[in-house]
């Protein structure tokens, strides 16, 4: 039976999707510390109470909107690998969406920019290793499983993969935008490359 929300609840669902948009939208274009809950606040036409009902400090906003950022970012690199059976392939086009996430402005800059600064180094990269790092993990699996990768060293070869999309994420981000498609075609390809000496078949 489908549960029927009541307009209260649709209302503070409302209030906290418009909180996280106007956030994303000012923390993208001042940076973390450019930006003040009193901003967001205005920005949402809401008061500071309200924003301190959904969010218990601008750090926990901040969370929020990158955890938003990372899990539309994941959705589109899992639904490019969906087109393609092999899992060479699906693993290349993954990889590919993962690129292009990182030329987005927002993105980019919320993510690799702003985000160890806004958490804090150990608690960036926990956020980062619930969302990506399972992802590379499964792809990485399924090339095992598939023959392409030999079943040694599993989980070093998990971080080695994560630490080098984390560094392409990271160049592309800092890249100026004129640079920007250079930059990640330049990461792809020698990404590719460093995957396919690992090749087994």
């Amino acid at each position: 039976m489908t549960e029927v929300k009541s307009r209260r609840e649709m209302y503070s669902e409302a209030t906290r999707a418009a909180l996280l948009d106007e956030a994303t939208a000012l923390f993208a274009g001042r940076g973390y510390a450019g930006t003040s809950l009193e901003d967001v606040a205005s920005a949402s036409q809401v008061t500071r109470g309200a924003v301190y009902h959904h969010f218990a400090s601008k750090q926990a906003l901040f969370e929020a909107v990158l955890q938003r950022q990372e899990a539309r970012a994941m959705e589109a690199v899992t639904a490019a690998a969906a087109a393609a059976p092999d899992p060479w392939d699906a693993a290349n086009l993954a990889l590919d969406a993962y690129l292009r996430q990182c030329c987005d402005p927002t993105y980019g800059r919320l993510v690799w920019l702003e985000g160890p600064a806004a958490l804090g180094w150990r608690r960036w990269r926990e956020c980062e290793r619930n969302y990506a790092y399972g992802l590379v993990e499964r792809f990485i699996r399924d090339l095992v499983d598939g023959g392409y990768l030999e079943d040694r060293a599993f989980d070093t070869l998990v971080q080695f993969t994560f630490w080098m999309l984390g560094g392409a994420g990271l160049a592309v981000a800092e890249a100026p935008p004129p640079d920007k498609a250079r930059v990640r075609d330049e990461w792809g390809h020698l990404i590719g490359q460093a995957i396919a000496a690992l090749r087994i078949k």
